[in-house]
């Protein structure tokens, strides 16, 4: 109950300022244009297929989420400086329901971003079928790997500094390591390591192999992912834990 209410007034500080959200939403669908253009162009005798929107769509979707780590990071900094979140501090609730109160409005708005970017994916010709439904769901351990990075820089740092690690850093270097732009095994060497290693790469193989309706293929890439987003939740906790006490 305690977790439910702290969520309802979650959401409803997400929505006030709608201009992150457009942005979040915007930017990777304005990518999506540009980019269908440029495949547009590309003369199929090249073979190049990684723009093509069957494979541009899911990973644009997951790209997308990385933004839900500034909204998440900037809106737990903004609260630890502020009066209500010291008055919370002395309610019963623990660090797990802090955080859970966080992260729990910003899934089914990380489903709804997904689903514009997978419909207006429609418009330049991706069918919709089951695995268009199934990558929405395959896109929730993603987001929360977003939602939680965010909420442990949040935890940490002023909302200034957020700003610039969420917002710059960590959104290019989800772009980098996620096999969207690129194919990263053409490299090879420590970056395919490091891009093996991150679950970026492993979350648009998942969402790819969901869209085109190969279900046996979302796995093991999937639980790579689900790793990931459990392990930084529990580790929100234990920071957020450990500034309550600070306080």
């Amino acid at each position: 109950m305690r977790t439910a209410v702290f969520a309802s007034r979650n959401t409803k500080e997400i929505l006030r300022d709608p201009a992150t959200l457009i942005f979040g939403l915007g930017f990777p669908l304005v990518l999506m244009v540009l980019l269908s253009a440029i495949n547009a162009a590309i003369p199929k005798e090249a073979g190049m297929k990684l723009f093509e929107i069957s494979n541009l769509a899911p990973g644009l979707s997951v790209f997308g989420l990385s933004f839900f780590s500034l909204f998440s990071s900037m809106l737990i900094a903004k609260d630890r400086t502020s009066s209500f979140m010291l008055r919370l501090f002395t309610s019963p609730m623990k660090p797990h329901d802090f955080i859970l109160g966080y992260t729990l409005p910003m899934l089914p708005m990380a489903v709804a971003q997904s689903a514009v970017c997978y419909a207006a994916a429609m418009i330049y010709g991706l069918p919709f079928n089951a695995g268009v439904i199934a990558a929405l769901f395959v896109n929730l351990p993603i987001a929360a790997v977003f939602i939680a990075l965010g909420l442990l820089f949040g935890s940490v740092l002023s909302e200034k500094a957020v700003g610039g690690i969420c917002g710059a850093l960590l959104t290019n270097l989800s772009a980098w390591f996620s096999n969207i732009w690129f194919d990263t095994s053409l490299i090879g060497g420590w970056f395919k390591t490091l891009t093996d290693v991150l679950p970026f790469s492993h979350a648009v193989n998942a969402a790819r192999a969901a869209a085109s309706g190969s279900f046996g293929d979302i796995f093991p890439d999937l639980w790579w992912v689900i790793g990931y987003a459990a392990v930084l939740l529990a580790a929100a906790v234990i920071v957020f834990n450990i500034r309550i006490k600070k306080s």
